[in-house]
């Protein structure tokens, strides 16, 4: 990397003189980078002030006027305030104007809500059975249907219940946004001090903050006394920053030290952390990966039971010219049985428990669909600082270089004598730290004179009595450049040349460098002069990365998911945390991003160059953003870990956006899991977790279109063979005690897989065609051996209601009842399984209930003499003779998923990985695992979890401030402020390929 990338700023252009102390110019200036931000030089509004309003879309509007930048005379000016600050009238006329200082949403109807949830194609055509049931049923001298009315009710309010409770629960990102912010605010008003809420704040007031506040409001200081602030839960920088007058602070960074009063330049959506807000939930109408697949397994079965309708239609009334009623009970049959009505709920029920077993790992879950979409992420894209890496500041003491007499450990504590044991800034912390007993930093010495780090000196001082010898020394710690100028004794041009060199190997890796030097005084005077300052030792500090993140990285790789950081910090800083972490330092500044890649490079797109990066630095909240959005346009699902502000957009984007412990409000807010310990291990269960309910949801599924295949197929031929009328009453039995039993396929036992899952609708459909067909044929083959024989009579003696038997018989409806419910019920143990049925045990819970479903089965059938229905109880011999029936049939079902992983499912696959490799070849992407794709017919089945985006759109900025995410753009650092210039020339917003 050049040395602009290393170093950015104009110094790092300058050219080279030849006067003597070039080396130690440019090493302080390297270092002043390192330690604090160098601003670029304030100027001067470019316009004639006295043209621009009081009004947002002049003072907001960068073309002509930056109150970022600008000298903080102009400020003042534009805003028309002084440091006296407004008069409560004038605060109230720019509330009026500006708007308040927050971010605003609308709550949702709670009634309109939970019948949101009865809004989909699933459910209309329920609702639709139950219309005919009480309405169209009503002739013919019957009463309406009223079982099979109540039935369809009840399921249909089941299931809005458990989506409505998901829903509800979920978190709002808007609203954790807005209550991150400040609730205080001390401000000046007509020259006198007061504390109001946040929300007051005007641009133009003028503000105070300390050690431990929370800026309220972006601002300009006017006054500062040895401030830090931390920023990093905006920027993503890993060390607090310097302050002083005139510089910028944002809304919602954390004072660290000092105190500072400033001026508000913009309040509510107009600051940085109000811009972040802004691209949180962006994608309108879109729905979730999970509804997608709802949508097209919903659209199969409502094809297949469309299809068996309409035949009904023609072939019962046209051909056998049936009685209205009739007709009705035959199409209920089909509308109930066919439609998997219980499906959202029994996904909604398995990922609910799923989110409790990762509650178990410390994962709490805010949005349940997004288990399902963990399972088949194929990339993690995570921020670096608190994320990777502690967050905390720690001195590398590999890395440790000694130039005087002195060893590494003994300018460790001699760095810790000059270091402040309470009140400390992040620096003084890590030095502290180093020596292990904290309680060493001051012992065996008499502390006489102390001078704190300040940035104007950019050093700390210590002159202190040694106990043993009783002498006087004095321990200096700080900026490279500012410490050896400082030295005069034992400084040689070799170990300025050795210093120099060390100092950009540093650089080079993106460490900090603190320089440590020492000198003795003569007599008892400790403010005398000493013998001269000798540089003894020089330090690294760095940002370590969280002892199970190498791990973490490991096994994600191993499950296949490849790993990218995408860090705000800079590339140096990032590629020696890639390095360390075995992640590779294969990264580029985020500029690539807005550039392109170079001409004549080996990358020949910037889609290209995203997949084959390692990592990316200095980057923000729309960079994130956009490689998130891009990933996903490539075809891979995408989850996105941090812990700040500036991490909300992409988690929100993100197809999983992960909180990691310690996050902000805002990062929980917009994520979709939050972890609630330390490190990234848990995104490792987590990922593996989801897997399993993954499969448990594949096995659902094709259980759920065999069994829709196998009730519309099974009893439109029986109709059409044998006129046989079915009670629609004794199908609602069977899906309800299916229904009951398949809900334990939540906690059943599956085995993950080693590779991210994806939805392959097309073996789904293939498993379920197969299986829907054989079990019909099972139905059918009864049905003709009791219709056209008296096989089971003349063997066990049995018989029926009706002799010879009629097509009719209400015994014969209860066997036929008995025989589809208890084999319907057992096609689970199949698609359960990879291997044979027995070979891979089921859950208790699953076994127990299978049993307890088939024991009320075989009672009704036994005992079922309902009048309102037209069925009759049968003997135990028909009992027995089903049973016996159905397991003969049953065993043949693994035959069947062999024969067709060997044939249509391996053809299947073979065309996909060849579709595959010509895409690959061709440079065209893949589109296999989009995310969030919104169309009209997907978003009819979503499960209406988009809350808390259409919130986020919500977003009361009344009206008076339009602000584009492109402008997310400034930052205090010159790095920053560079990466600004060039985002301002390319507006980021490109659309996606799909």
């Amino acid at each position: 990397m050049s040395d602009v990338e290393k170093v950015p700023g104009p110094q790092a252009t300058e050219p080279e003189t030849t006067t003597t102390d070039t080396p130690v110019q440019e090493k302080r200036k390297r270092e002043y980078k390192d330690f604090g931000h160098e601003q670029e030089k304030a100027t001067h509004a470019n316009v004639d002030m006295s043209t621009i309003e009081l009004k947002a879309e002049d003072l907001y509007d960068k073309e002509k006027v930056d109150l970022e930048t600008i000298v903080i005379e102009d400020v003042f000016t534009l805003l028309q305030c002084d440091e006296n600050g407004l008069t409560q009238e004038e605060a109230e006329r720019r509330l009026e104007l500006f708007g308040p200082n927050k971010l605003e949403s609308e709550e949702q109807n709670a009634f309109l809500q939970f019948l949101s949830f009865m809004w989909n194609p699933l459910s209309w055509v329920m609702e639709a059975a139950a219309l005919v049931a009480i309405a169209l049923s009503n002739g013919q001298g019957k009463p309406p249907d009223w079982q099979d009315f109540v039935g369809i009710v009840l399921l249909l309010f089941i299931n809005s219940s458990i989506g409505f409770y998901e829903e509800r629960n979920a978190g709002n990102a808007v609203k954790a946004l807005m209550d991150s912010l400040a609730p205080k605010a001390k401000v000046k008003r007509a020259g006198s001090w007061s504390e109001i809420e946040s929300s007051g704040l005007v641009p133009g007031d003028m503000v105070s903050f300390k050690i431990g506040d929370i800026v309220p409001a972006d601002c300009r200081l006017t006054e500062a006394i040895n401030v830090s602030i931390d920023q990093a839960a905006l920027t993503g920088e890993s060390l607090p920053q310097s302050k002083k007058v005139g510089d910028q602070c944002f809304s919602g960074s954390t004072c660290k030290q000092g105190e500072a009063e400033g001026v508000v330049i913009s309040t509510g959506p107009n600051t940085f952390f109000g811009r972040a807000a802004s691209l949180v939930g962006q994608d309108d109408d879109t729905t979730g990966h999970l509804q997608k697949i709802l949508a097209q397994i919903g659209s199969f079965c409502l094809i297949t039971i469309g299809i068996f309708v309409l035949a009904e239609i023609f072939c019962l009334y046209a051909g056998f010219r049936y009685q209205y009623r009739r007709g009705l009970d035959n199409i209920l049959v089909l509308l109930i049985g066919g439609i998997p009505i219980a499906m959202p709920t029994v996904l909604s029920v398995t990922l609910a428990v799923g989110a409790q077993q990762l509650a178990k790992y410390k994962a709490i879950v805010t949005r349940i669909t997004a288990i399902e979409e963990l399972a088949g992420v194929t990339i993690l894209c995570s921020d670096k600082t608190g994320t990777l890496t502690t967050n905390k500041l720690t001195i590398d003491r590999n890395t440790i270089k000694t130039y005087g007499p002195f060893s590494a450990e003994d300018v460790i504590l001699l760095a810790a004598y000059a270091s402040r044991t309470e009140n400390q800034d992040a620096i003084d912390l890590s030095v502290v730290q180093a020596i292990g007993d904290t309680s060493r930093a001051r012992a065996g010495i008499k502390l006489l004179d102390f001078k704190p780090f300040n940035p104007v000196d950019k050093r700390t001082e210590i002159t202190y009595r040694e106990e043993s010898s009783g002498k006087l020394k004095r321990v200096t710690k700080g900026m490279t450049g500012i410490i050896i100028e400082l030295c005069t004794r034992n400084k040689t041009e070799e170990i300025e040349n050795r210093l120099e060199a060390d100092v950009e190997d540093y650089a080079l890796r993106g460490l900090r460098a603190l320089a440590v030097a020492y000198e003795e005084l003569e007599g008892d005077d400790h403010e005398a002069e000493g013998n001269g300052f000798e540089l003894i030792g020089l330090l690294a500090i760095f940002d370590p990365p969280r002892e199970d993140t190498k791990q973490t990285i490991d096994d994600a790789l191993a499950l296949g998911v490849k790993v990218k950081m995408v860090t705000g910090d800079q590339l140096a800083i990032a590629k020696e945390t890639g390095r360390r972490l075995g992640l590779g330092d294969h990264m580029y500044p985020a500029k690539v991003l807005k550039d392109g890649p170079a001409p004549g490079g080996k990358h020949a797109s910037l889609d290209e160059m995203i997949m084959d990066a390692d990592g990316f630095a200095g980057v923000f909240p729309e960079h994130k953003y956009e490689i998130v959005k891009r990933l996903q346009g490539l075809g891979h699902l995408c989850a996105m870990t941090g812990d700040g502000a500036n991490d909300a957009p992409a988690l929100s984007r993100a197809n999983v956006g992960i909180a990691v412990e310690g996050a902000t409000d805002a990062a929980r807010g917009a994520a979709d899991i939050v972890l609630t310990e330390p490190g990234l291990s848990t995104i490792v269960h987590a990922i593996r977790q989801s897997r399993v309910i993954f499969q448990r949801m594949r096995n659902y599924s094709i259980y759920a279109c065999a069994v829709t295949i196998r009730i519309v197929v099974c009893f439109a031929i029986l109709a059409f063979t044998y006129k046989f009328d079915f009670p629609p009453f004794m199908i609602l039995i069977i899906a309800l005690l299916n229904d009951g039993t398949i809900m334990t396929l939540s906690v059943d036992r599956v085995l993950p897989s080693n590779t991210p899952d994806s939805w392959d609708l097309a073996e789904i459909f293939s498993f379920a065609v197969a299986y829907g067909i054989y079990l019909t044929a099972s139905t059918v083959a009864l049905v003709c051996v009791i219709l056209e024989t008296s096989f089971f009579q003349d063997k066990f003696g049995v018989s029926l209601e009706s002799f010879p038997v009629q097509h009719n018989d209400r015994q014969l409806h209860m066997v036929v009842y008995l025989q589809v419910a208890i084999i319907s019920q057992a096609l689970i143990f199949v698609t359960r399984s990879h291997s044979f049925f027995f070979m891979e045990r089921p859950s208790a819970a699953l076994f127990f209930a299978f049993c307890l479903a088939q024991l009320i089965s075989s009672i009704i059938a036994a005992y079922g003499d309902w009048g309102f229905t037209n069925i009759r109880a049968i003997s135990s011999g028909w009992i027995g003779i089903v049973w016996v029936w159905n397991i003969v049939w049953f065993v043949p079902l693994d035959w069947i998923k062999f024969a067709m992983k060997a044939t249509v499912i391996k053809s299947l696959r073979e065309r996909r990985e060849g579709k595959a490799a010509k895409e690959a070849a061709t440079g065209v992407p893949i589109t296999r695992t989009q995310s969030r794709a919104a169309s009209i017919h997907e978003s009819l089945y979503s499960n209406r979890v988009s809350f808390i985006k259409r919130a986020a759109r919500k977003v009361g900025f009344g009206g008076k401030i339009s602000m584009k995410p492109e402008e997310l753009q400034r930052f205090s650092s010159i790095q920053a402020q560079r990466v600004g210039q060039t985002l301002a020339r390319n507006p980021s917003r490109t659309a996606n390929a799909p």
